[in-house]
């Protein structure tokens, strides 16, 4: 949903940094993705934002791409460090940072300590690592106890229902707040909570800010999400690529903000389309 989003903010922003901007949609098959990057070389494209649903299947399209003297832009994903050197630029946010934003707001919700679980994103997902290690970095030496971390197959919402079952069968009331890597998943861990009695109280924190994040938000079953705001990633991904072609240099590296959300600021952001 949110690659969908973004897809529309390209053309309706591109007009202000001059651009025509033409949506390739691979459907996430690796292989058609590939194809798409050598369609846009032949056609002559200028510039190219890629979030490729396999970040090293994309490596020899992305090195044709740069032989032919195109620019690549990485958004939302970046290549593996090895590769980086064959595109322009990243633009994305810090899923390190991310990690760390849910820890803060666990520290302060709960200065004198409290006992927690963890509900991961997809198993062995780069977001995953990142916003678990974020996470436990910050928490690290505080009063927070993490007393148990599971991780999903897939970024299923039915998985991390089925995951907090499990956790809640095993540590039951000793259970005061949930962080869980997504939003949608999210909406799993409080539908599991609720059928325990246990939401009075409880503590959740998500990522993503995305449509589900901010009713649960509003609704109270979701104490914070940490919200990524594509809007600002399209707007940065194309000034970086306006200003290569202007002969500017550029930061190979783009992370843009998160922004905390909660009961308090809801209202002053904007409800995100996904």
């Amino acid at each position: 949903e949110s690659q969908a989003c973004s897809a529309k903010q390209f053309p309706e922003y591109g007009k202000d940094y001059g651009f025509d901007v033409v949506i390739l949609d691979a459907k996430c098959d690796a292989q058609a993705e590939s194809q798409l990057v050598s369609n846009a070389v032949a056609q002559k494209i200028r510039a190219i934002f890629l979030n490729p649903n396999d970040i090293n299947a994309i490596v020899p399209a992305v090195m044709k791409a740069k032989q032919a003297g195109m620019i690549v832009g990485m958004f939302s994903s970046d290549l593996a460090p090895q590769n980086q050197k064959f595109r322009d630029f990243f633009v994305g946010v810090n899923d390190t940072m991310a990690g760390e934003a849910a820890g803060e707001a666990f520290l302060k919700k709960f200065p004198n300590g409290a006992t927690i679980v963890e509900v991961g994103g997809q198993a062995g997902h780069d977001a995953q690592i990142k916003r678990h290690d974020g996470f436990n970095k910050k928490i690290k030496g505080s009063k927070i106890t993490v007393i148990d971390y599971k991780t999903p197959q897939q970024w299923a919402t039915a998985e991390a229902m089925s995951i907090t079952e499990d956790l809640v069968v095993k540590h039951g009331k000793k259970i005061q707040g949930v962080f869980c890597h997504w939003d949608n998943g999210v909406t799993g861990v409080a539908q599991a909570l609720k059928a325990a009695n246990m939401m009075d109280g409880m503590f959740i924190v998500g990522v993503d800010g995305n449509r589900a994040g901010f009713d649960q938000v509003r609704k109270g079953t979701q104490s914070v999400t940490i919200m990524q705001n594509f809007e600002n990633m399209s707007k940065k991904s194309m000034e970086a690529a306006r200003a290569v072609i202007d002969g500017k240099k550029i930061e190979p590296i783009n992370f843009i903000p998160l922004d905390i959300v909660d009961m308090k600021n809801i209202d002053q952001f904007t409800a995100p389309e996904w």
